[in-house]
């Protein structure tokens, strides 16, 4: 990736930038005030680079380079204040990101004093990015499978969503606390360099910093040992939703390839920063994944991981089969895992009424009343 074929300046790292600047015959230093536009800034247009001499400004604008923030091409609000965009690209195809103002779906917590701990730290603003134009892993309950895979987003689209949203809602990292889940379309280690540059470009220029992040696989078993050894990393989640290899792989495809022996080798050997837990998402399904039979088998399958569960009641929507089990019994799958010394949370559904909850995301735009 050489910056003179680059139309789009979003996505290239500080010393790439710099080298651009060199070309352009500009000190070595316009490098630094170009990504410090491009990341922290999240300018739109070369003209409003104040930092930058107005010659140069001006070159860039006649030379047709893009600065690469995408466009919002539609925004839709929920009743609990969750927006879902549908961020649009240069070659007509778009993903939905959502801007969650109290956090992710939100953990009801455990019963105990640090479940609420663990519910008052996720009460700040959360944005959940996609990495690909739809998704390939074909899990059964959710709708982005539905549209399959077009192709993966470049590190500079998966930034700029981030960037899109930031503007929008007039926060700035690091003065705002702000979350990044890597938990909408696509499997993120199916496109894992993009989203690794991404994730740097997050930290080093966005000013996200990796303890704010985390990052969803359905189980990808080799591309976990490969994130355990990058020196900037965010969390890890697994998307779990099944406690034996029949259900599994019945739901999940992929657990054909990487069966629960692999994955949970993958998550006993991942290496854990102090404090940190993994955590274990599970989607429950009535009558399907969701019985204490299950629950038991849950708490075998992980016991030793220190890691938590994040409980998950199937977000329903047009083409999904399955049903979204009651509250009672979500309750006491829940408590079958606390009893055992699990921690586990519900996950109350954001934006489900704007298709934005989790496993919901299609790029809808008719939505029903």
């Amino acid at each position: 990736m050489t910056p003179e074929k680059q139309t789009v300046l979003l996505g290239l790292n500080l010393r790439e930038l710099t080298d651009f600047v060199e070309e352009a015959g500009q000190p070595i230093y316009r490098g630094r005030q170009l990504f410090e536009a491009l990341y922290r800034q999240r300018v739109a247009f070369a003209d409003q680079i104040s930092t930058l001499p107005q010659d140069f400004r001006q070159s860039l604008s006649r030379e047709g380079l893009s600065l690469g923030i995408p466009s919002i091409d539609k925004k839709f609000v929920s009743r609990d204040g969750t927006v879902r965009y549908l961020i649009g690209f240069t070659d007509g195809q778009s993903v939905e990101t959502v801007w969650m103002p109290e956090g992710d779906d939100g953990e009801a917590g455990d019963g105990s004093e640090a479940g609420n701990e663990a519910e008052r730290a996720w009460e700040r603003a959360t944005i959940c990015v996609s990495s690909q134009v739809g998704c390939a892993v074909d899990c059964q309950f959710c709708l982005t499978a539905l549209l399959g895979v077009k192709r993966n987003l470049t590190a500079g689209e998966i930034v700029g969503q981030v960037c899109a949203v930031l503007n929008d809602q007039k926060v700035s990292p690091p003065q705002d606390r702000v979350n990044i889940v890597f938990m909408g379309m696509g499997e993120p280690f199916l496109n894992y360099d993009n989203f690794i540059r991404g994730v740097n470009l997050l930290v080093e220029g966005v000013g996200i910093p990796e303890s704010r992040m985390t990052v969803s696989t359905a189980g990808i078993v080799p591309r976990i040992y490969d994130l355990g050894a990058e020196p900037m990393r965010p969390k890890l989640a697994i998307s779990l939703n099944a406690s034996n290899d029949e259900t599994r792989s019945r739901l999940m495809p992929i657990n054909r390839k990487w069966n629960l022996e692999k994955l949970i080798a993958a998550a006993r050997d991942f290496p854990l920063r102090n404090r940190e837990k993994l955590t274990f998402e599970y989607v429950l399904l009535d009558g399907v994944n969701d019985s204490p039979q299950n629950a038991y088998e849950l708490v075998e399958l992980i016991r030793g991981v220190r890691a938590k569960v994040n409980l998950i009641a199937l977000n329903p929507g047009p083409g999904i089969s399955f049903q979204t089990p009651t509250e009672n019994r979500i309750a006491q799958f829940q408590k079958v895992l606390i009893d055992a010394g699990v921690p586990a949370f519900i996950r109350r559904p954001r934006g489900r009424d704007i298709y934005a909850a989790c496993g919901q995301l299609k790029r809808t735009v008719e939505l029903a009343v």
